[in-house]
């Protein structure tokens, strides 16, 4: 007994200073607020050893550690298991798991209470173009035509029977389709049912746009039960209703010691609320541990996902003498901390002087933590600075700016065949320019190229392929046009326009008469891709059209091995007859299976190897870190930039619905967060709309802090004087026509401060 105890304060000394309030933690709620490169999976492992040896645990009353991805569980598991094995003690009393697989466990435990059935039912994640959002829409449409009629007419409406389609075009397949999958993804992520939202509407005037959205989240709750479909909320809420059985809820917290959560930044109410009935015992306490780091919440714009409620309950532990602060890092050199740390400072003050007033959001983007280095001595030291550490350019054009960027990277990583290299975009489209201009730097330089974003084309091929059939099948539909043109335009195979407009009358688009006013030379280019498809149905037999798509799309090698297996799965499934018929309905399944993977797989290992250069997105890199860190095309109008209202859909007004109705919603349930008293001030379309941008603009921040403390040795930062307007407008295997560029304030600021 002794010697254990020894070993554990050995392995408690091993932590560093900010790490060991983790490991000292004996029950109660705490929260740990880690700064990026602190080591939070190591310390987490740490404590749970330590957890599990002083108090004996073993799998009838173990720990329970949840984290929000499969590969993040099964490298915190390997970590307590060596903690565990280097103590001499067996690989028992703890259990990892994520979020989604602990709710589906208790759920189908208890099936009759839960309603689950895995043999019935199938997950499915609806995203807008689903069918079942589609469905729902229309259901409300028809059930709501005086509402549906005045959205069509709102602001200047001249009744022209050209613009009355290209309207309901946009309606059917853009404004009410993000609509409902908003309303549905805040509202089922709190807890809120049809109903809730229902009543939200009716709390002040001029907030008729919930009382729509509660409309389109009945019918798609309804369509939902009648197919026998769950998504990954109803998980949670099922494994909530089995919990509110006090005996089963008793059966469940008895097998759990306590609860450890990872990235709880990314916690929406309703998994919050799930964890914390887990971590109540007989008596009432709460055994919980949160750990996470708000300022590297980057998904609360695009998900439910919201840093302010991690950071309520930090304030409640604060309050409660239980919250720590895991603030050193030794991942990256000391000028790139600095940087970090004034970006932080600079945007909050920024902030702060920008939105200052009685009636302003008080929210800062950033919890106001420095890093700091970590102490002599430590096991994982800062690393030594590549030169000065940090450096920010200003090429005159983004083709200057990616030959810069090699000129600086091959030679650091010839002369360091041992180190690794990342550039991070803000999106997959800068990361295809990059890799196109850096593709012989393989031949010449013999560094791999691995380009992040090709997987995730390569994800998106069963979609591609089932719009462009459905098309073909019935190329007479607005809807169907509208996809396939979508599709060719996300390819870059045709500019950039308003699609709306085109496939409003599929007829006159595409075999357009004399006397029609002629198409723009936009539209041509167009026009002949879908001709050519059309002629295509005409030419080939069904089975010989899967290949035939694949190189109108223009698929690169990658692309089509990944065309071939799933034209094998395909072969297989429609036996006997291979019929156009028969070809859609597998693919429809295929495409809506989550289970169909590209030909390339992922893997952490896979991005960082030494000698690589990985071209990645921001979000992408969250958790991974390389020597040398590139990012380019900071400029303004991307870092921060602003919320996009389509031209097509500004006939609404200067706002799109879905984010508004998002304010909304996130106004109520922040005010139910916090308890508070008296009624709530729903926010007006105008108001909400600057709410929705604040969120918008703070997450960016948050975003380009993100990827800045992936940097070890160097972090190279750069914003091009000259670019292209929009980086969706750019055609492939074409020089871009490029304009001058504002750089982000922020890299201003940055310059100020660290430039040469």
């Amino acid at each position: 007994m002794h010697q254990t105890s020894l070993n554990l304060e050995q392995l408690r000394q091993s932590l560093r200073s900010s790490q060991r309030p983790l490991a000292d933690w004996q029950g109660g709620e705490m929260a740990v607020s880690a700064v990026p490169g602190a080591g939070k999976s190591h310390s987490l492992s740490v404590a749970a050893a330590i957890a599990i040896a002083h108090h004996g645990l073993h799998n009838q009353e173990k720990l329970l550690i949840v984290t929000y991805t499969r590969s993040a569980a099964a490298a915190i598991k390997g970590k307590v298991n060596q903690r565990l094995q280097a103590l001499g003690l067996p690989s028992l009393g703890f259990a990892v798991q994520t979020l989604h697989g602990l709710a589906l466990s208790i759920a189908l435990r208890h099936p009759e209470i839960s309603g689950l059935d895995p043999e019935q039912q199938t997950l499915v994640s609806p995203q807008r173009g689903h069918r079942l959002i589609k469905d729902a829409v229309e259901q409300w449409r028809r059930e709501n035509p005086k509402t549906y009629q005045a959205l069509v007419e709102a602001g200047n409406f001249d009744g022209e029977t050209t613009e009355t389609l290209r309207r309901q075009a946009v309606l059917s397949t853009e404004v009410l389709p993000e609509l409902t999958k908003i309303v549905v993804a805040e509202a089922k992520s709190s807890g809120l049912s049809p109903q809730d939202v229902t009543d939200m509407g009716r709390i002040a005037p001029g907030s008729e746009l919930l009382s729509m959205g509660a409309g389109l989240f009945k019918h798609y709750q309804a369509l939902m039960a009648a197919k026998n479909w769950i998504d990954y909320n109803d998980m949670i809420l099922a494994a909530l209703r089995v919990l509110q059985d006090p005996h089963l809820c008793r059966q469940w917290q008895e097998q759990f010691f306590g609860v450890f959560e990872d990235e709880a930044q990314d916690s929406s109410p309703l998994q919050e609320k799930l964890l914390t009935k887990l971590a109540q015992n007989a008596n009432g306490t709460i055994r919980l541990i949160r750990v996470g780091d708000p300022n590297q919440a980057i998904n609360s714009s695009f998900t439910p996902a919201d840093p302010v409620y991690f950071n309520q309950f930090c304030r409640r532990c604060q309050a409660l003498g239980s919250f720590a602060t895991m603030d050193q890092a030794g991942r990256s050199n000391l000028q790139v901390i600095a940087a970090a740390n004034f970006l932080l400072e600079w945007v909050n003050q920024d902030w702060q002087t920008r939105f200052s007033g009685p009636k302003a959001n008080t929210t800062l983007p950033f919890r106001p933590q420095a890093i700091r280095p970590v102490e002599p001595g430590d096991p994982q030291p800062n690393p030594p600075a590549t030169d000065g550490g940090v450096e920010i350019h200003f090429p005159q054009d983004i083709n200057q700016e990616v030959e810069q960027i090699r000129r600086r990277l091959v030679p650091l990583l010839l002369a360091n065949p041992h180190h690794n290299a990342a550039i991070l975009v803000r999106e997959n489209r800068q990361g295809r320019f990059v890799a196109d201009r850096l593709k012989d730097v393989e031949k010449d330089g013999g560094l791999k190229v691995l380009d992040v974003g090709d997987q995730d084309r390569n994800s998106r091929i069963p979609g591609e392929i089932l719009s462009l059939l459905q098309f073909i099948d019935r190329p007479h539909s607005p809807d169907l046009l509208k996809a396939t043109l979508t599709v060719l335009q996300e390819r870059q195979l045709i500019p950039t326009q308003d699609l709306n407009a085109l496939a409003a009358v599929p007829e006159q688009f595409l075999y357009p008469t004399p006397l029609m006013s002629p198409l723009s030379s936009l539209a041509v280019s167009a026009q002949g891709l879908c001709r050519s498809l059309l002629k295509a149905r005409l030419e080939l037999p069904a089975y010989q059209l899967i290949a035939f798509l694949g190189l109108a799309l223009n698929y690169d090698s990658s692309d089509l091995a990944t065309l071939q297996k799933l034209s094998e799965r395909l072969q297989v499934q429609t036996q006997p007859e291979r019929s156009l018929k028969n070809l859609l309905s597998a693919l429809h399944t295929i495409a809506n299976d989550e289970q169909f993977e590209a030909i390339a797989s992922d893997s952490d290992e896979k991005y960082t190897r030494p000698g690589q250069i990985t071209i990645i997105t921001m979000h992408k890199a969250k958790g991974l870190d390389w020597d040398y860190v590139f990012l380019p095309f900071l400029h303004q109008d991307t870092l921060p930039g602003d919320l996009w209202v389509p031209k097509g859909g500004q006939f609404l007004g200067q706002f799109t619905l879905a984010e508004v109705a998002r304010a909304q919603i996130r106004t109520v349930v922040h005010h139910r967060q916090q308890q508070k008293a008296g009624a709530i001030a729903l926010p007006v379309t105008a108001t909400a709309w600057q709410e929705a941008r604040r969120l918008k603009e703070a997450e960016e921040y948050r975003l380009l802090y993100v990827a800045m403390t992936r940097a070890k040795r160097l972090l190279w930062l750069s914003a091009a004087q000259e670019g292209p307007f929009a980086w969706n407008q750019m055609q492939a295997r074409q020089s871009p026509r490029l304009r001058a560029k504002e750089p982000s304030r922020a890299l201003l600021a940055l310059q100020k401060r660290f430039g040469s």
